[in-house]
């Protein structure tokens, strides 16, 4: 059932609310793609408390509110949402010293995770 002709919220997170939705996640700024991540209810709805993005993460399967660890907080500013209610998008702003788990080599972190480029089938660091 398309949902792109209804102002009511229907993310479908499964009866379960554990169906992962995909957040991209964009400096509100600068407009620079931050990360691509993924939300459940539990997810969803503390990113909606919180006013802080807060993910899914697949890796260790459990709620991941960005900067709990590092410091390094996503303040949501706004949120969008696709015509066919399957995916998200967090406008953001950055509180703290950058966005990527990886750090750089003064150990600071990366303000995107998309801080290499693929040239000629080598990775490049683009962002330093």
């Amino acid at each position: 059932m398309a949902n792109e002709y209804t102002d009511e919220l229907r993310l479908n997170f499964g009866e379960d609310g554990n169906t992962l939705v995909p957040v991209v996640t964009q400096h509100a700024g600068t407009k620079d793609v931050l990360i691509i991540s993924y939300v459940n209810k539990e997810a969803f709805e503390e990113t909606l408390n919180s006013g802080y993005a807060t993910y899914y993460s697949r890796s260790r399967n459990e709620i991941w509110k960005k900067g709990m660890t590092s410091g390094d907080f996503l303040k949501i500013e706004e949120i969008r949402i696709n015509c066919e209610q399957n995916s998200l998008l967090f406008l953001v702003i950055p509180e703290g010293k950058g966005v990527c788990h990886a750090r750089k080599g003064d150990g600071l972190p990366y303000p995107t995770c998309f801080y290499r480029k693929i040239e000629k089938g080598q990775l490049k660091i683009i962002i330093e």
